[in-house]
């Protein structure tokens, strides 16, 4: 609903006007209600202010992911780069070429942050939760060491936040903050990360929790199909992690010993810029106390784990399985089941050059990807509604219909939520009129 960013140099010196842009929220589509409550842009403003989608995605393509450009933002990668993959998809253009083509690359400064507050925290005033935890959220980063971020939350306050965090890395820790910057390059993490010759390292990541700063010691077991290395935590025994009881706050997915060990075992992935380092920056400073291990403990642990080759190899077994977790619900949340065939990108060309339903009113391609005509219906439905057959009128409604009817239950549940608590009438009363109008409206 909102996209906010700024170019800067390399020394990120701000170049250029700021992009701020609403995008309009579609009428197959109830919010999050608490995303609402948290950046106060309700859909209705979206509908009178904003962009459609597709405007997004071509000006993202033409104006911002120009060549040679570093994305960056803070858990981009795990989260605002699933939206901009899906919003590609769903508008017709290449899903991932805008994370790597033409000397494009990515960075997330999240883990860069988790490190830097790890290994080597000088010079930087580090915020805790009002129970003494660790916390790297944005705003309390900001507010510790004295950066101003007048809208948390509000998509460009956040930019302009985050590019004075990363100038002040860059500043007080050059050499750890060049390093990580490096590791944009799944090359260089490969180089650090090689299961054909492991070797202890350090790894920070937000699934190893607040008490030991998100770091530990991990060691690579093997390739996966997905192209990342499967690690170990080497702050574990392995022995008694197998005999450790099911833990009923967190209930298994499945039987698999994946799944028992996890995030004890965890998969790295090599190009989602991972924050890892040899094991020596360890040895500056008070860096194995701050994430409370010992090297006593991680050669104690290793020497375990190396006992069991047996319980790697079923680990490898396991990672190589195929686990079927079922069709989406919508053709827009089908993205990862495959990429598109060859044969269908000019195709894909046509419907993104089209500026009227004139021009897609004809246009009824023969797809060899099962999940494009789909697709294409709901595009027009979108952007072009009188381009529609009757028939795709007639299931477009169907699809919508269902849709809103699957997403209200969840909706109202947490909006009357929100409304218990007393939140913002103002708010409150929007989610309700848009619910209104397209739920109530098709009954």
């Amino acid at each position: 609903m909102q996209f906010a960013g700024q170019r800067t140099t390399l020394d990120f010196k701000p170049l250029g006007k700021p992009v701020n842009l609403l995008v309009r929220l579609a009428d197959d589509t109830l919010p999050s209600p608490g995303a609402i409550f948290t950046t106060k842009i309700t859909p209705q403003k979206t509908v009178e202010d904003g962009i459609p989608e597709r405007e997004l995605a071509k000006f993202l393509t033409e104006e911002v992911f120009t060549p040679d450009t570093i994305i960056t933002g803070y858990n981009s990668i795990r989260f605002d780069d699933k939206f901009i993959q899906h919003l590609m998809w769903r508008n017709f253009y290449d899903p991932y070429e805008w994370m790597w083509k033409d000397g494009r690359s990515r960075w997330d400064l999240l883990d860069v942050v988790r490190m830097t507050r790890a290994l080597r925290p000088e010079g930087i005033n580090w915020p805790v939760t009002a129970e003494g935890k660790p916390t790297n959220r944005l705003e309390l980063l900001t507010k510790a060491n004295g950066i101003s971020h007048e809208s948390a939350h509000d998509a460009l306050s956040d930019v302009n936040a985050l590019i004075d965090v990363t100038r002040l890395i860059r500043d007080k820790q050059p050499k750890l903050f060049s390093f990580l910057f490096k590791l944009r390059d799944k090359r260089e993490v490969k180089t650090l990360l090689n299961p054909e010759h492991p070797a202890p390292f350090v790894y920070s990541s937000g699934r190893y929790g607040s008490a030991h700063n998100f770091t530990t010691v991990a060691y690579p077991l093997f390739l996966t199909k997905k192209g990342g290395c499967l690690v170990f935590d080497l702050r574990q025994n392995l022995e008694e992690l197998l005999k450790r009881p099911e833990d009923p706050e967190r209930p298994q997915k499945s039987n698999r010993l994946l799944d028992r060990l996890y995030p004890s075992v965890k998969e790295l992935a090599y190009n989602r810029c991972p924050a890892v380092a040899p094991l020596g920056v360890l040895d500056a400073g008070e860096a194995w106390q701050n994430i409370g291990l010992t090297r006593e403990t991680v050669e104690a642990n290793l020497a375990i784990l190396q006992k069991h080759p047996e319980i790697i190899e079923q680990l490898k077994q396991e990672a190589d399985e195929d686990v079927y977790e079922g069709k989406p619900a919508d053709v827009e949340g089908a993205l990862y089941d495959s990429f598109v065939p060859d044969g269908d990108r000019l195709r894909l060309s046509v419907i993104r050059e089209a500026t009227s339903a004139d021009d897609l009113a004809d246009f009824h391609p023969n797809f060899h990807d099962e999940r494009l005509p789909e697709l294409l219906v709901h595009y027009k439905a979108h952007n072009f509604p009188t381009a529609l057959t009757e028939a795709e009128a007639k299931a477009w409604q169907q699809y919508r219909v269902a849709r809103l009817s699957r997403q209200a239950p969840k909706f109202l549940a947490e909006l009357k939520t929100f409304e218990d608590k007393g939140a913002d009438s103002f708010l409150l009363e929007e989610l309700y009129l848009w619910y209104q109008s397209l739920v109530e409206y098709d009954s």
